[in-house]
């Protein structure tokens, strides 16, 4: 069994509180806009870090990561991409790969909006932690931790960071 600790669109902002909601996971993963090299750096002395960059990412951060990454956690087949959109609404960028090969668990950023659906049709679960940074039009900074136990997504959390 992982226990993943997700964000996306930080847009650089460090709060010390993603270590104390991100220090019992095993992975970190983060849905891109990571703003800079050190905020990476900072998540991954949490845990081990995996990440694609976003639209706001320089040069730097698209060396380390990709634009999309595609790897098994346990027994389940994940797909992440910055933008990505969510079930009914893909963004074309990714659509041919969700509907010919759908992953088991789809993780975006981007939108600042947290989302959590199920693709009946893909048999796909989509995951949009929502905006964990300070950027952006979102009300309610958001993490999201859940398990991964064998092919099972489970345990899935909604931390909501409010400003202290």
């Amino acid at each position: 069994m992982k226990r993943i600790g997700l964000l996306s669109d930080t847009h650089s902002y460090w709060d010390d509180r993603y270590v104390k909601y991100f220090k019992d996971c095993d992975e970190i993963w983060h849905a891109g806009d990571i703003g800079t090299m050190d905020l990476a750096d900072k998540l991954e002395a949490i845990a081990p870090l995996r990440a694609v960059f976003g639209n706001i990412d320089g040069s730097d951060l698209r060396h380390r990561f990709s634009e999309t990454l595609r790897f098994k956690c346990e027994d389940v087949d994940v797909l992440m991409k910055h933008i990505g959109g969510y079930p009914g609404k893909y963004d074309a960028s990714i659509r041919g790969t969700m509907f010919v090969r759908p992953p088991k668990l789809f993780v975006s950023g981007h939108s600042h909006v947290l989302k959590v659906m199920y693709d009946k049709t893909l048999g796909c679960l989509h995951v949009n932690p929502g905006a964990a940074g300070q950027y952006g039009f979102h009300k309610v900074r958001t993490l999201v931790r859940f398990s991964i136990d064998g092919a099972e997504i489970k345990d899935l959390e909604v931390i909501e960071l409010s400003d202290l």
